[in-house]
């Protein structure tokens, strides 16, 4: 009975130790239900950051066209030209000419106003001369002229500070015109008086011409709208010069 109890005792744990294989397959299913558990719990994980900024790369591209490119309302297209006043001195009538370039003698726009320079040197003593050129498409017998380019209207109304003077004519330069330009092609921004000389031809010879240069901001609101704003050199008090161009139709 000794032996078979010392059998039992030496028997009884290899068996034990033998038997614990035999609950491996639970311990096996546990384990891979807890790796089923863990792969299932890694898709509700949050992402890792290099998915987070593919994500978020991915889900911005289609907004990112609205967050560059703002509405914006329509604005008014601003640029600068040089603007020439020049007339006879005594007698005469006023001329307005636009250059793009000083140094060309083609001028992009020259108006013959029929403001005498007399009258005009007058209105510019007080500091401040509004021009308005007004045309009437509806009254105008020739239809193109409501959707021609505005510096192709040939015949304004013409208003200086409020007061109809008469009108103003759209002209093409001369050779008079070109070589009073050219003459002036080293004036930058400046008043003074041209003397008089045959250089001017039989026409212009007569008596000297006043010319007033400056550099002009140009606005343009629409088709049918323009303006033209004298630029002084200094901020201080200054001359104030604008020419309107207005259509109605």
């Amino acid at each position: 009975m000794t032996k078979i109890d010392a059998l039992r005792r030496f028997l009884f744990p290899c068996i034990s130790h033998t038997t614990s294989p035999s609950h491996s397959p639970p311990t096996t299913t546990t384990t891979t239900t807890t790796k089923r558990r863990l792969s299932t719990s890694l898709r509700d994980d949050p992402e890792s950051p290099e998915d987070n900024q593919e994500t978020s790369s991915s889900s911005s591209s289609p907004t990112t066209p609205n967050t560059l490119i703002p509405y914006a309302p329509p604005r008014f297209s601003r640029t600068m030209v040089i603007g020439t006043i020049f007339g006879h001195r005594r007698g005469g009538h006023v001329w307005f000419c636009l250059q793009q370039d000083r140094l060309s003698t083609t001028p992009a726009l020259l108006l013959e106003l029929s403001i005498p320079t007399s009258t005009l040197i007058q209105e510019m003593e007080c500091g401040l001369v509004r021009i308005a050129l007004e045309f009437n498409a509806a009254e105008s017998a020739e239809s193109e002229l409501s959707s021609c380019p505005l510096h192709s209207v040939p015949l304004w109304t013409l208003f200086c500070n409020g007061r109809k003077l008469g009108f103003a004519v759209r002209r093409k330069a001369t050779q008079q015109n070109r070589i009073l330009l050219k003459t002036m092609q080293n004036i930058t921004v400046g008043a003074g008086v041209i003397p008089c000389g045959s250089a001017f031809g039989s026409g212009l010879n007569s008596e000297e011409i006043m010319y007033m240069r400056a550099n002009y901001e140009r606005v343009v609101g629409s088709a049918d709208s323009e303006s033209f704003h004298l630029i002084n050199l200094d901020e201080g008090p200054g001359q104030e010069l604008s020419i309107f161009l207005l259509r109605s139709k």
